[in-house]
């Protein structure tokens, strides 16, 4: 069950596993850096770069850089596993079924398994 409290201290009494607090730690701290790493992505892509220049030549350049694929990764990754840990407490709530929200969240994490791998594909 999904944690209701907005303080850390409520949240400590509510969870029912540490697991299920350390996720819920996780869902602020991580929402918090992806509004930082997404507005950085922004001003450098869309502020500092002119648009009309954006091609696939800037982008291969810009991809054989470790930085920026390593900024790019951890885009990819927060962002997936905050909004799949976000959908795990919705089907937490909304499916009551045990082996059907077992299921759904074998497909939902498989998913967000190829999502990962499919965005990390970088040539």
């Amino acid at each position: 069950m999904a944690i209701k409290s907005k303080r850390y201290e409520e949240a400590r009494l509510e969870a029912s596993t540490n697991l299920e607090l350390y996720w819920w730690v996780f869902m602020r701290i991580s929402g918090v850096v992806l509004v930082f790493l997404l507005i950085g992505h922004m001003w450098m892509n869309a502020v500092m770069t002119d648009l009309n220049r954006i091609d696939y030549d800037y982008v291969a350049k810009r991809l054989s850089q470790t930085t920026w694929k390593v900024y790019d990764l951890l885009i990819l990754a927060l962002g997936l596993l905050h909004g799949a840990n976000g959908l795990r407490y919705v089907l937490d709530d909304w499916i009551r079924n045990p082996s059907r929200r077992f299921w759904t969240k074998v497909v939902l994490y498989s998913l967000i398994a190829f999502l990962f791998f499919l965005g990390s594909l970088q040539t």
